[in-house]
């Protein structure tokens, strides 16, 4: 299951993003969504979980952190 996570601190790296959620389960991907003409975040991203139980838990823990 894919995750669009948003609301992100322009400091997260996609490193810090996959071992957030890896607490919930096996993270497959996390993308920090980068702006191009300048290389910062755009404070989104895109995290893709091994299974959809895995993504419904981080979901439940995550959400408004």
């Amino acid at each position: 299951m894919k995750l669009y996570v948003g609301n992100l601190d322009y400091q997260v790296t996609n490193a810090s993003l996959e071992e957030m959620f890896a607490a919930y389960g096996t993270v497959r991907s996390a993308q920090v969504v980068m702006d191009r003409s300048t290389g910062s975040s755009k404070g989104f991203a895109f995290v893709e979980m091994s299974d959809d139980q895995a993504a419904n838990n981080a979901i439940k823990e995550l959400n408004d952190k």
